[in-house]
């Protein structure tokens, strides 16, 4: 079984699978039924025979079980989340090969297209095509960028303001002033962002290639964005004049602004999924988790939030940078945390060097000792000519100015490198100005004389964080479930004799009464009649039925709004 460390916890959830109702199966059905006829001239032939290895049934919503058995045939899984989950979140997940699943499915009313993420997003837009090697190594490759991308305070707000704009637009008791006012405050979060962070970039491109991507020729695209795979109306809306399609760089991308809650504009056109893996590399190699130095503890002092500090020895800092000391070229050479802070090597967290140890901050240098001498590739020898000997009172003066004296309690070394240097009785000074002092207690020097990587998250996440927790949990029946209404009864009742077999006569009765009801109080339910039509076409003994609905369904089409949802179920059905 999969597992994921307890950070992420918060954001697991239960599926509670009897809490769909019959209008929501059908919604799903709906959906499915769009994407096996209309997509398979207009999405990229992975995603076509991924519908078919995926083994995501049409009938019926999916469970996460059945997520996870299907998944598990590429090595993936699925696991259910809260809705609308932070990025570094999300992208930790994809990093380890384990598909988000947002358990809500979207109204009848947001069918065609829903800002707010769904279980048809989830399992009819993205679970298909991962079943293609080279797409799915895309996928995991963005997901791992994505959790070394630095982000900021002010992307957060940004992400809960539209958060909280998904919900607003998903309920139908939304007031056009509460819509109003939640867009207005993502565009107030959004403007106090002053620069473009590095998740942002990750962000966008994720947006722009695996949510609402096409590939192959500029003139003749195909569909493999799950934004547009899920949504029966933007699949069929993005080959139209109205959205500009330009080709794929990662620059263009990247500063193209997400737009979420509308059918988008402009997409981007990539020539392979090769491309793709070549341009989210390329980005990669200007984030500081790649090129360290002082501006990547810069990065992790703007974020705000738990960052990991990776020294040229090995040695690994994980904690809050609260201030970065520089020298007179604008360069670290002091770094501190505050909070909790743990070290780390190889992705495993120092005994005794953990949180609770280090529970009100760190401090280290960076830099060479006077002389161009870089402690960590010192041998034995070396060492005990500069007096780093274990017991002895010694003095370090960096290149920097930084003075270390002290009497040195341990030396821990990691392969051929010093990687920690603990002292008793020590001080830290620069150029006059104290960064240590003698009674704050053992003063442990990480070791290294320079800064290869930063990036946020934890290097031993397993015991910065605590134990890890199962991936999927089990599914709890809900205490309590609301009582169908009349119509989830009609939906029911269609749905049982679809699945039956024989007893036309019965059904033709049945059928009646419910054609009745309809045409009583839901004049205007479209998908039930749809169903139903489906169900009389080609049946010489409901045939009765199939003119009236027809006729019914033509006459709703007339509404501007539901009109492309009408024809479109007409079409499987085969009828114009």
């Amino acid at each position: 079984m999969r597992m994921i460390p307890p950070h992420l916890s918060p954001y697991i959830s239960e599926q509670n699978y009897d809490q769909y109702t019959p209008i929501d199966h059908a919604v799903w059905r709906y959906v499915m039924r769009q994407n096996h006829h209309a997509l398979r001239d207009t999405a990229h032939a992975a995603f076509v025979s991924g519908l078919q290895q995926s083994g995501i049934q049409k009938e019926s919503i999916p469970r996460v079980s059945e997520m996870n058995a299907c998944l598990a045939r590429i090595g993936w899984g699925a696991v259910i989340v809260n809705g609308l989950i932070p990025g570094a979140v999300f992208y930790e997940l994809l990093a380890n090969g384990i598909l988000p699943i947002a358990a809500e499915i979207r109204k009848l009313s947001n069918i065609e297209y829903t800002p707010a993420p769904d279980i048809i997003h989830e399992a009819a837009g993205h679970a298909p095509i991962l079943f293609d090697p080279e797409y799915r190594t895309y996928v995991q490759t963005i997901g791992s960028i994505g959790t070394k991308a630095f982000s900021m305070k002010e992307r957060g707000e940004a992400f809960e303001a539209l958060r909280q704009l998904t919900i607003v637009m998903e309920d139908p008791k939304s007031t056009a002033e509460e819509k109003a006012a939640a867009q207005k405050l993502v565009e107030e979060k959004q403007q106090a962002i002053t620069e473009l962070t590095e998740a942002e970039k990750v962000s966008r491109l994720f947006w722009a290639t695996v949510e609402y991507g096409l590939i192959g020729e500029l003139d003749n695209p195909k569909i493999y964005g799950a934004g547009l795979l899920s949504s029966v109306g933007e699949s069929k809306h993005c080959f139209t004049d109205a959205v500009m399609k330009l080709p794929y760089t990662v620059d263009a991308c990247a500063a193209s602004p997400k737009v979420v809650t509308e059918m988008q504009s402009r997409l981007f056109v990539c020539h392979s999924f090769e491309q793709l893996l070549e341009g989210v590399e390329a980005l990669a190699n200007t984030m500081a988790f790649r090129i360290g130095g002082t501006e990547s503890l810069e990065k992790a002092l703007r974020s705000r939030n738990v960052a990991t500090i990776a020294f040229n020895s090995g040695i690994c800092v994980t904690g809050i940078i609260q201030s970065i000391e520089k020298d007179s070229n604008g360069e670290a050479i002091y770094m501190n945390t505050t909070g909790g802070t743990a070290l780390s090597i190889d992705h495993q967290q120092l005994s005794g060097h953990g949180q609770d140890y280090h529970a009100t901050g760190y401090g280290s240098p960076i830099g060479k000792l006077q002389g161009g001498i870089a402690i960590e590739d010192c041998d034995d020898q070396a060492l005990a000519r500069l007096g780093i000997l274990q017991g002895s009172h010694t003095e370090l003066p960096f290149e920097s100015g930084i003075h270390v004296t002290g009497r040195i309690k341990s030396i821990l070394r990691n392969a051929h490198h010093v990687v920690l240097i603990s002292f008793e009785d020590c001080s830290v000074t620069c150029n006059g100005k104290v960064l240590f002092k003698k009674e704050w207690g053992t003063y442990d020097l990480a070791v290294g004389s320079s800064i290869v990587s930063a990036y946020p998250g934890a290097a031993a996440p397993g015991a910065y964080y605590s134990a890890v927790v199962p991936l999927a949990k089990e599914e709890v029946e809900p205490t309590q479930s609301a009582p169908p209404t009349e119509l989830e009864t009609l939906y029911q009742q269609i749905r049982v004799i679809r699945e039956a077999s024989g007893a036309a006569a019965q059904s033709l009765q049945a059928l009646t009464e419910i054609h009745n009801k309809l045409n009583q109080t839901y004049a205007n339910d479209w998908l039930l009649r749809l169903e139903m039509l489906e169900l009389a076409a080609g049946n010489r003994e409901l045939q009765l039925l199939e003119l009236p609905l027809q006729e019914e369904l033509l006459e709703l089409s007339k509404s501007a709004s539901i009109r492309n949802l009408i024809l479109n179920g007409l079409a499987v059905l085969k009828f114009h």
